[in-house]
């Protein structure tokens, strides 16, 4: 029996590209490809685009949850949609489990996390790399202390995620896309949302600002080599290799690293170049600029670092997934 696979997230910069390059990658083994969607035009784009068969769901419904995934034999779910609050997550993997009962085939659960639950200020390790395919990375992560709260949820949920899904029989893989670049292939967001993080945080400032934080240094990648991963992974799980899953499952979407100051010089010269802003030159921050800038993001002045710093030395070294 093959396996039905459900996307979620296509209208957004990464789950767009999947679904954008989806056709040419060869993937075989899998019967339906299925694609969340939360609007008609969605939907209508999805299938003309695509070929993938849209899927409406309330997420907010557990039991609808469940009946999507269940009914329509889904056992693969890609999960780009929330990587700090344990919403939806549970109901999927409950879902999952389900399908698992149903079908008899192993169900899998690709969650999309984020990268700052790997960072300074989520408590990880900085003092060396800390790879992704360490024995004992998922302990380290469980027993991280974050300096911002929002970030110790966000952790919180990654181990839940993944406990949950062992407690259910269900093989979660945690896949962290990093500073993505490159403009997006899907019909929706076509831009990585740290760009659009350090444009609104000039604009509001009225130039760049950039936090005294040694060593920030962050991974980076291509849009098109993190699309890629999911490939792989998804390539594994259709060829019956049962790819890293659980607490030895975490995946890192990095090609390189990149310093946080680079970041910021290159985009102080080409908004000065544009007229948007006076200064071409990135300056330390200051309380005032930190107020402005955390009133333009709606978020506290403490969260402003989690969208555009912190000191990063997690490192992908899962050669094979």
């Amino acid at each position: 029996m093959s396996h039905n696979i459900l996307l979620t997230g296509g209208s957004g910069y990464i789950g767009g590209t999947i679904l954008a390059r989806w056709n040419e990658t060869g993937l075989s083994g899998y019967g339906k490809l299925f694609s969340l969607v939360r609007t008609d035009a969605q939907a209508e784009e999805t299938q003309r685009l695509y070929g993938a068969k849209p899927l409406s769901i309330d997420l907010e419904d557990e039991s609808a949850v469940l009946d999507a995934i269940v009914s329509n034999e889904i056992t693969i779910v890609l999960y780009l949609i929330d990587a700090y609050y344990l919403r939806n997550q549970i109901p999927f993997l409950k879902a999952l489990a389900e399908s698992k009962k149903r079908t008899g085939q192993e169900v899998h659960f690709v969650y999309t996390t984020g990268t700052q639950q790997f960072s300074s200020l989520s408590g990880s390790p900085t003092d060396r790399d800390l790879l992704d395919n360490e024995p004992d990375l998922f302990e380290i992560h469980k027993s991280q202390k974050a300096t911002v709260p929002e970030l110790q949820t966000a952790t919180n949920t990654n181990v839940a995620v993944v406990e949950k899904g062992l407690e259910l029989g269900v093989k979660v893989c945690v896949l962290s896309p990093c500073i993505v670049y490159g403009k997006g292939e899907g019909f929706g967001n076509k831009i990585s949302i740290q760009t659009v993080d350090v444009v609104i945080a000039a604009k509001a400032a009225g130039k760049v600002y950039e936090f005294q934080e040694e060593g920030q240094i962050w991974p980076v990648a291509h849009v098109l080599d993190t699309a890629n991963l999911y490939f792989a992974l998804l390539n594994a799980i259709l060829s019956d290799k049962s790819p890293h899953h659980g607490k030895d499952g975490f995946y890192l979407a990095s090609s390189g690293k990149i310093a946080w100051h680079d970041i910021y010089a290159g985009i102080a010269k080409a908004l000065a170049r544009r007229g948007i802003i006076k200064s071409p030159e990135a300056e330390l921050m200051n309380d005032t600029a930190l107020e402005k800038i955390a009133s333009a993001q709606n978020v506290s002045p403490s969260s402003v670092i989690v969208k555009i710093g912190g000191r990063f030395t997690y490192t992908a070294r899962t050669a094979d997934p």
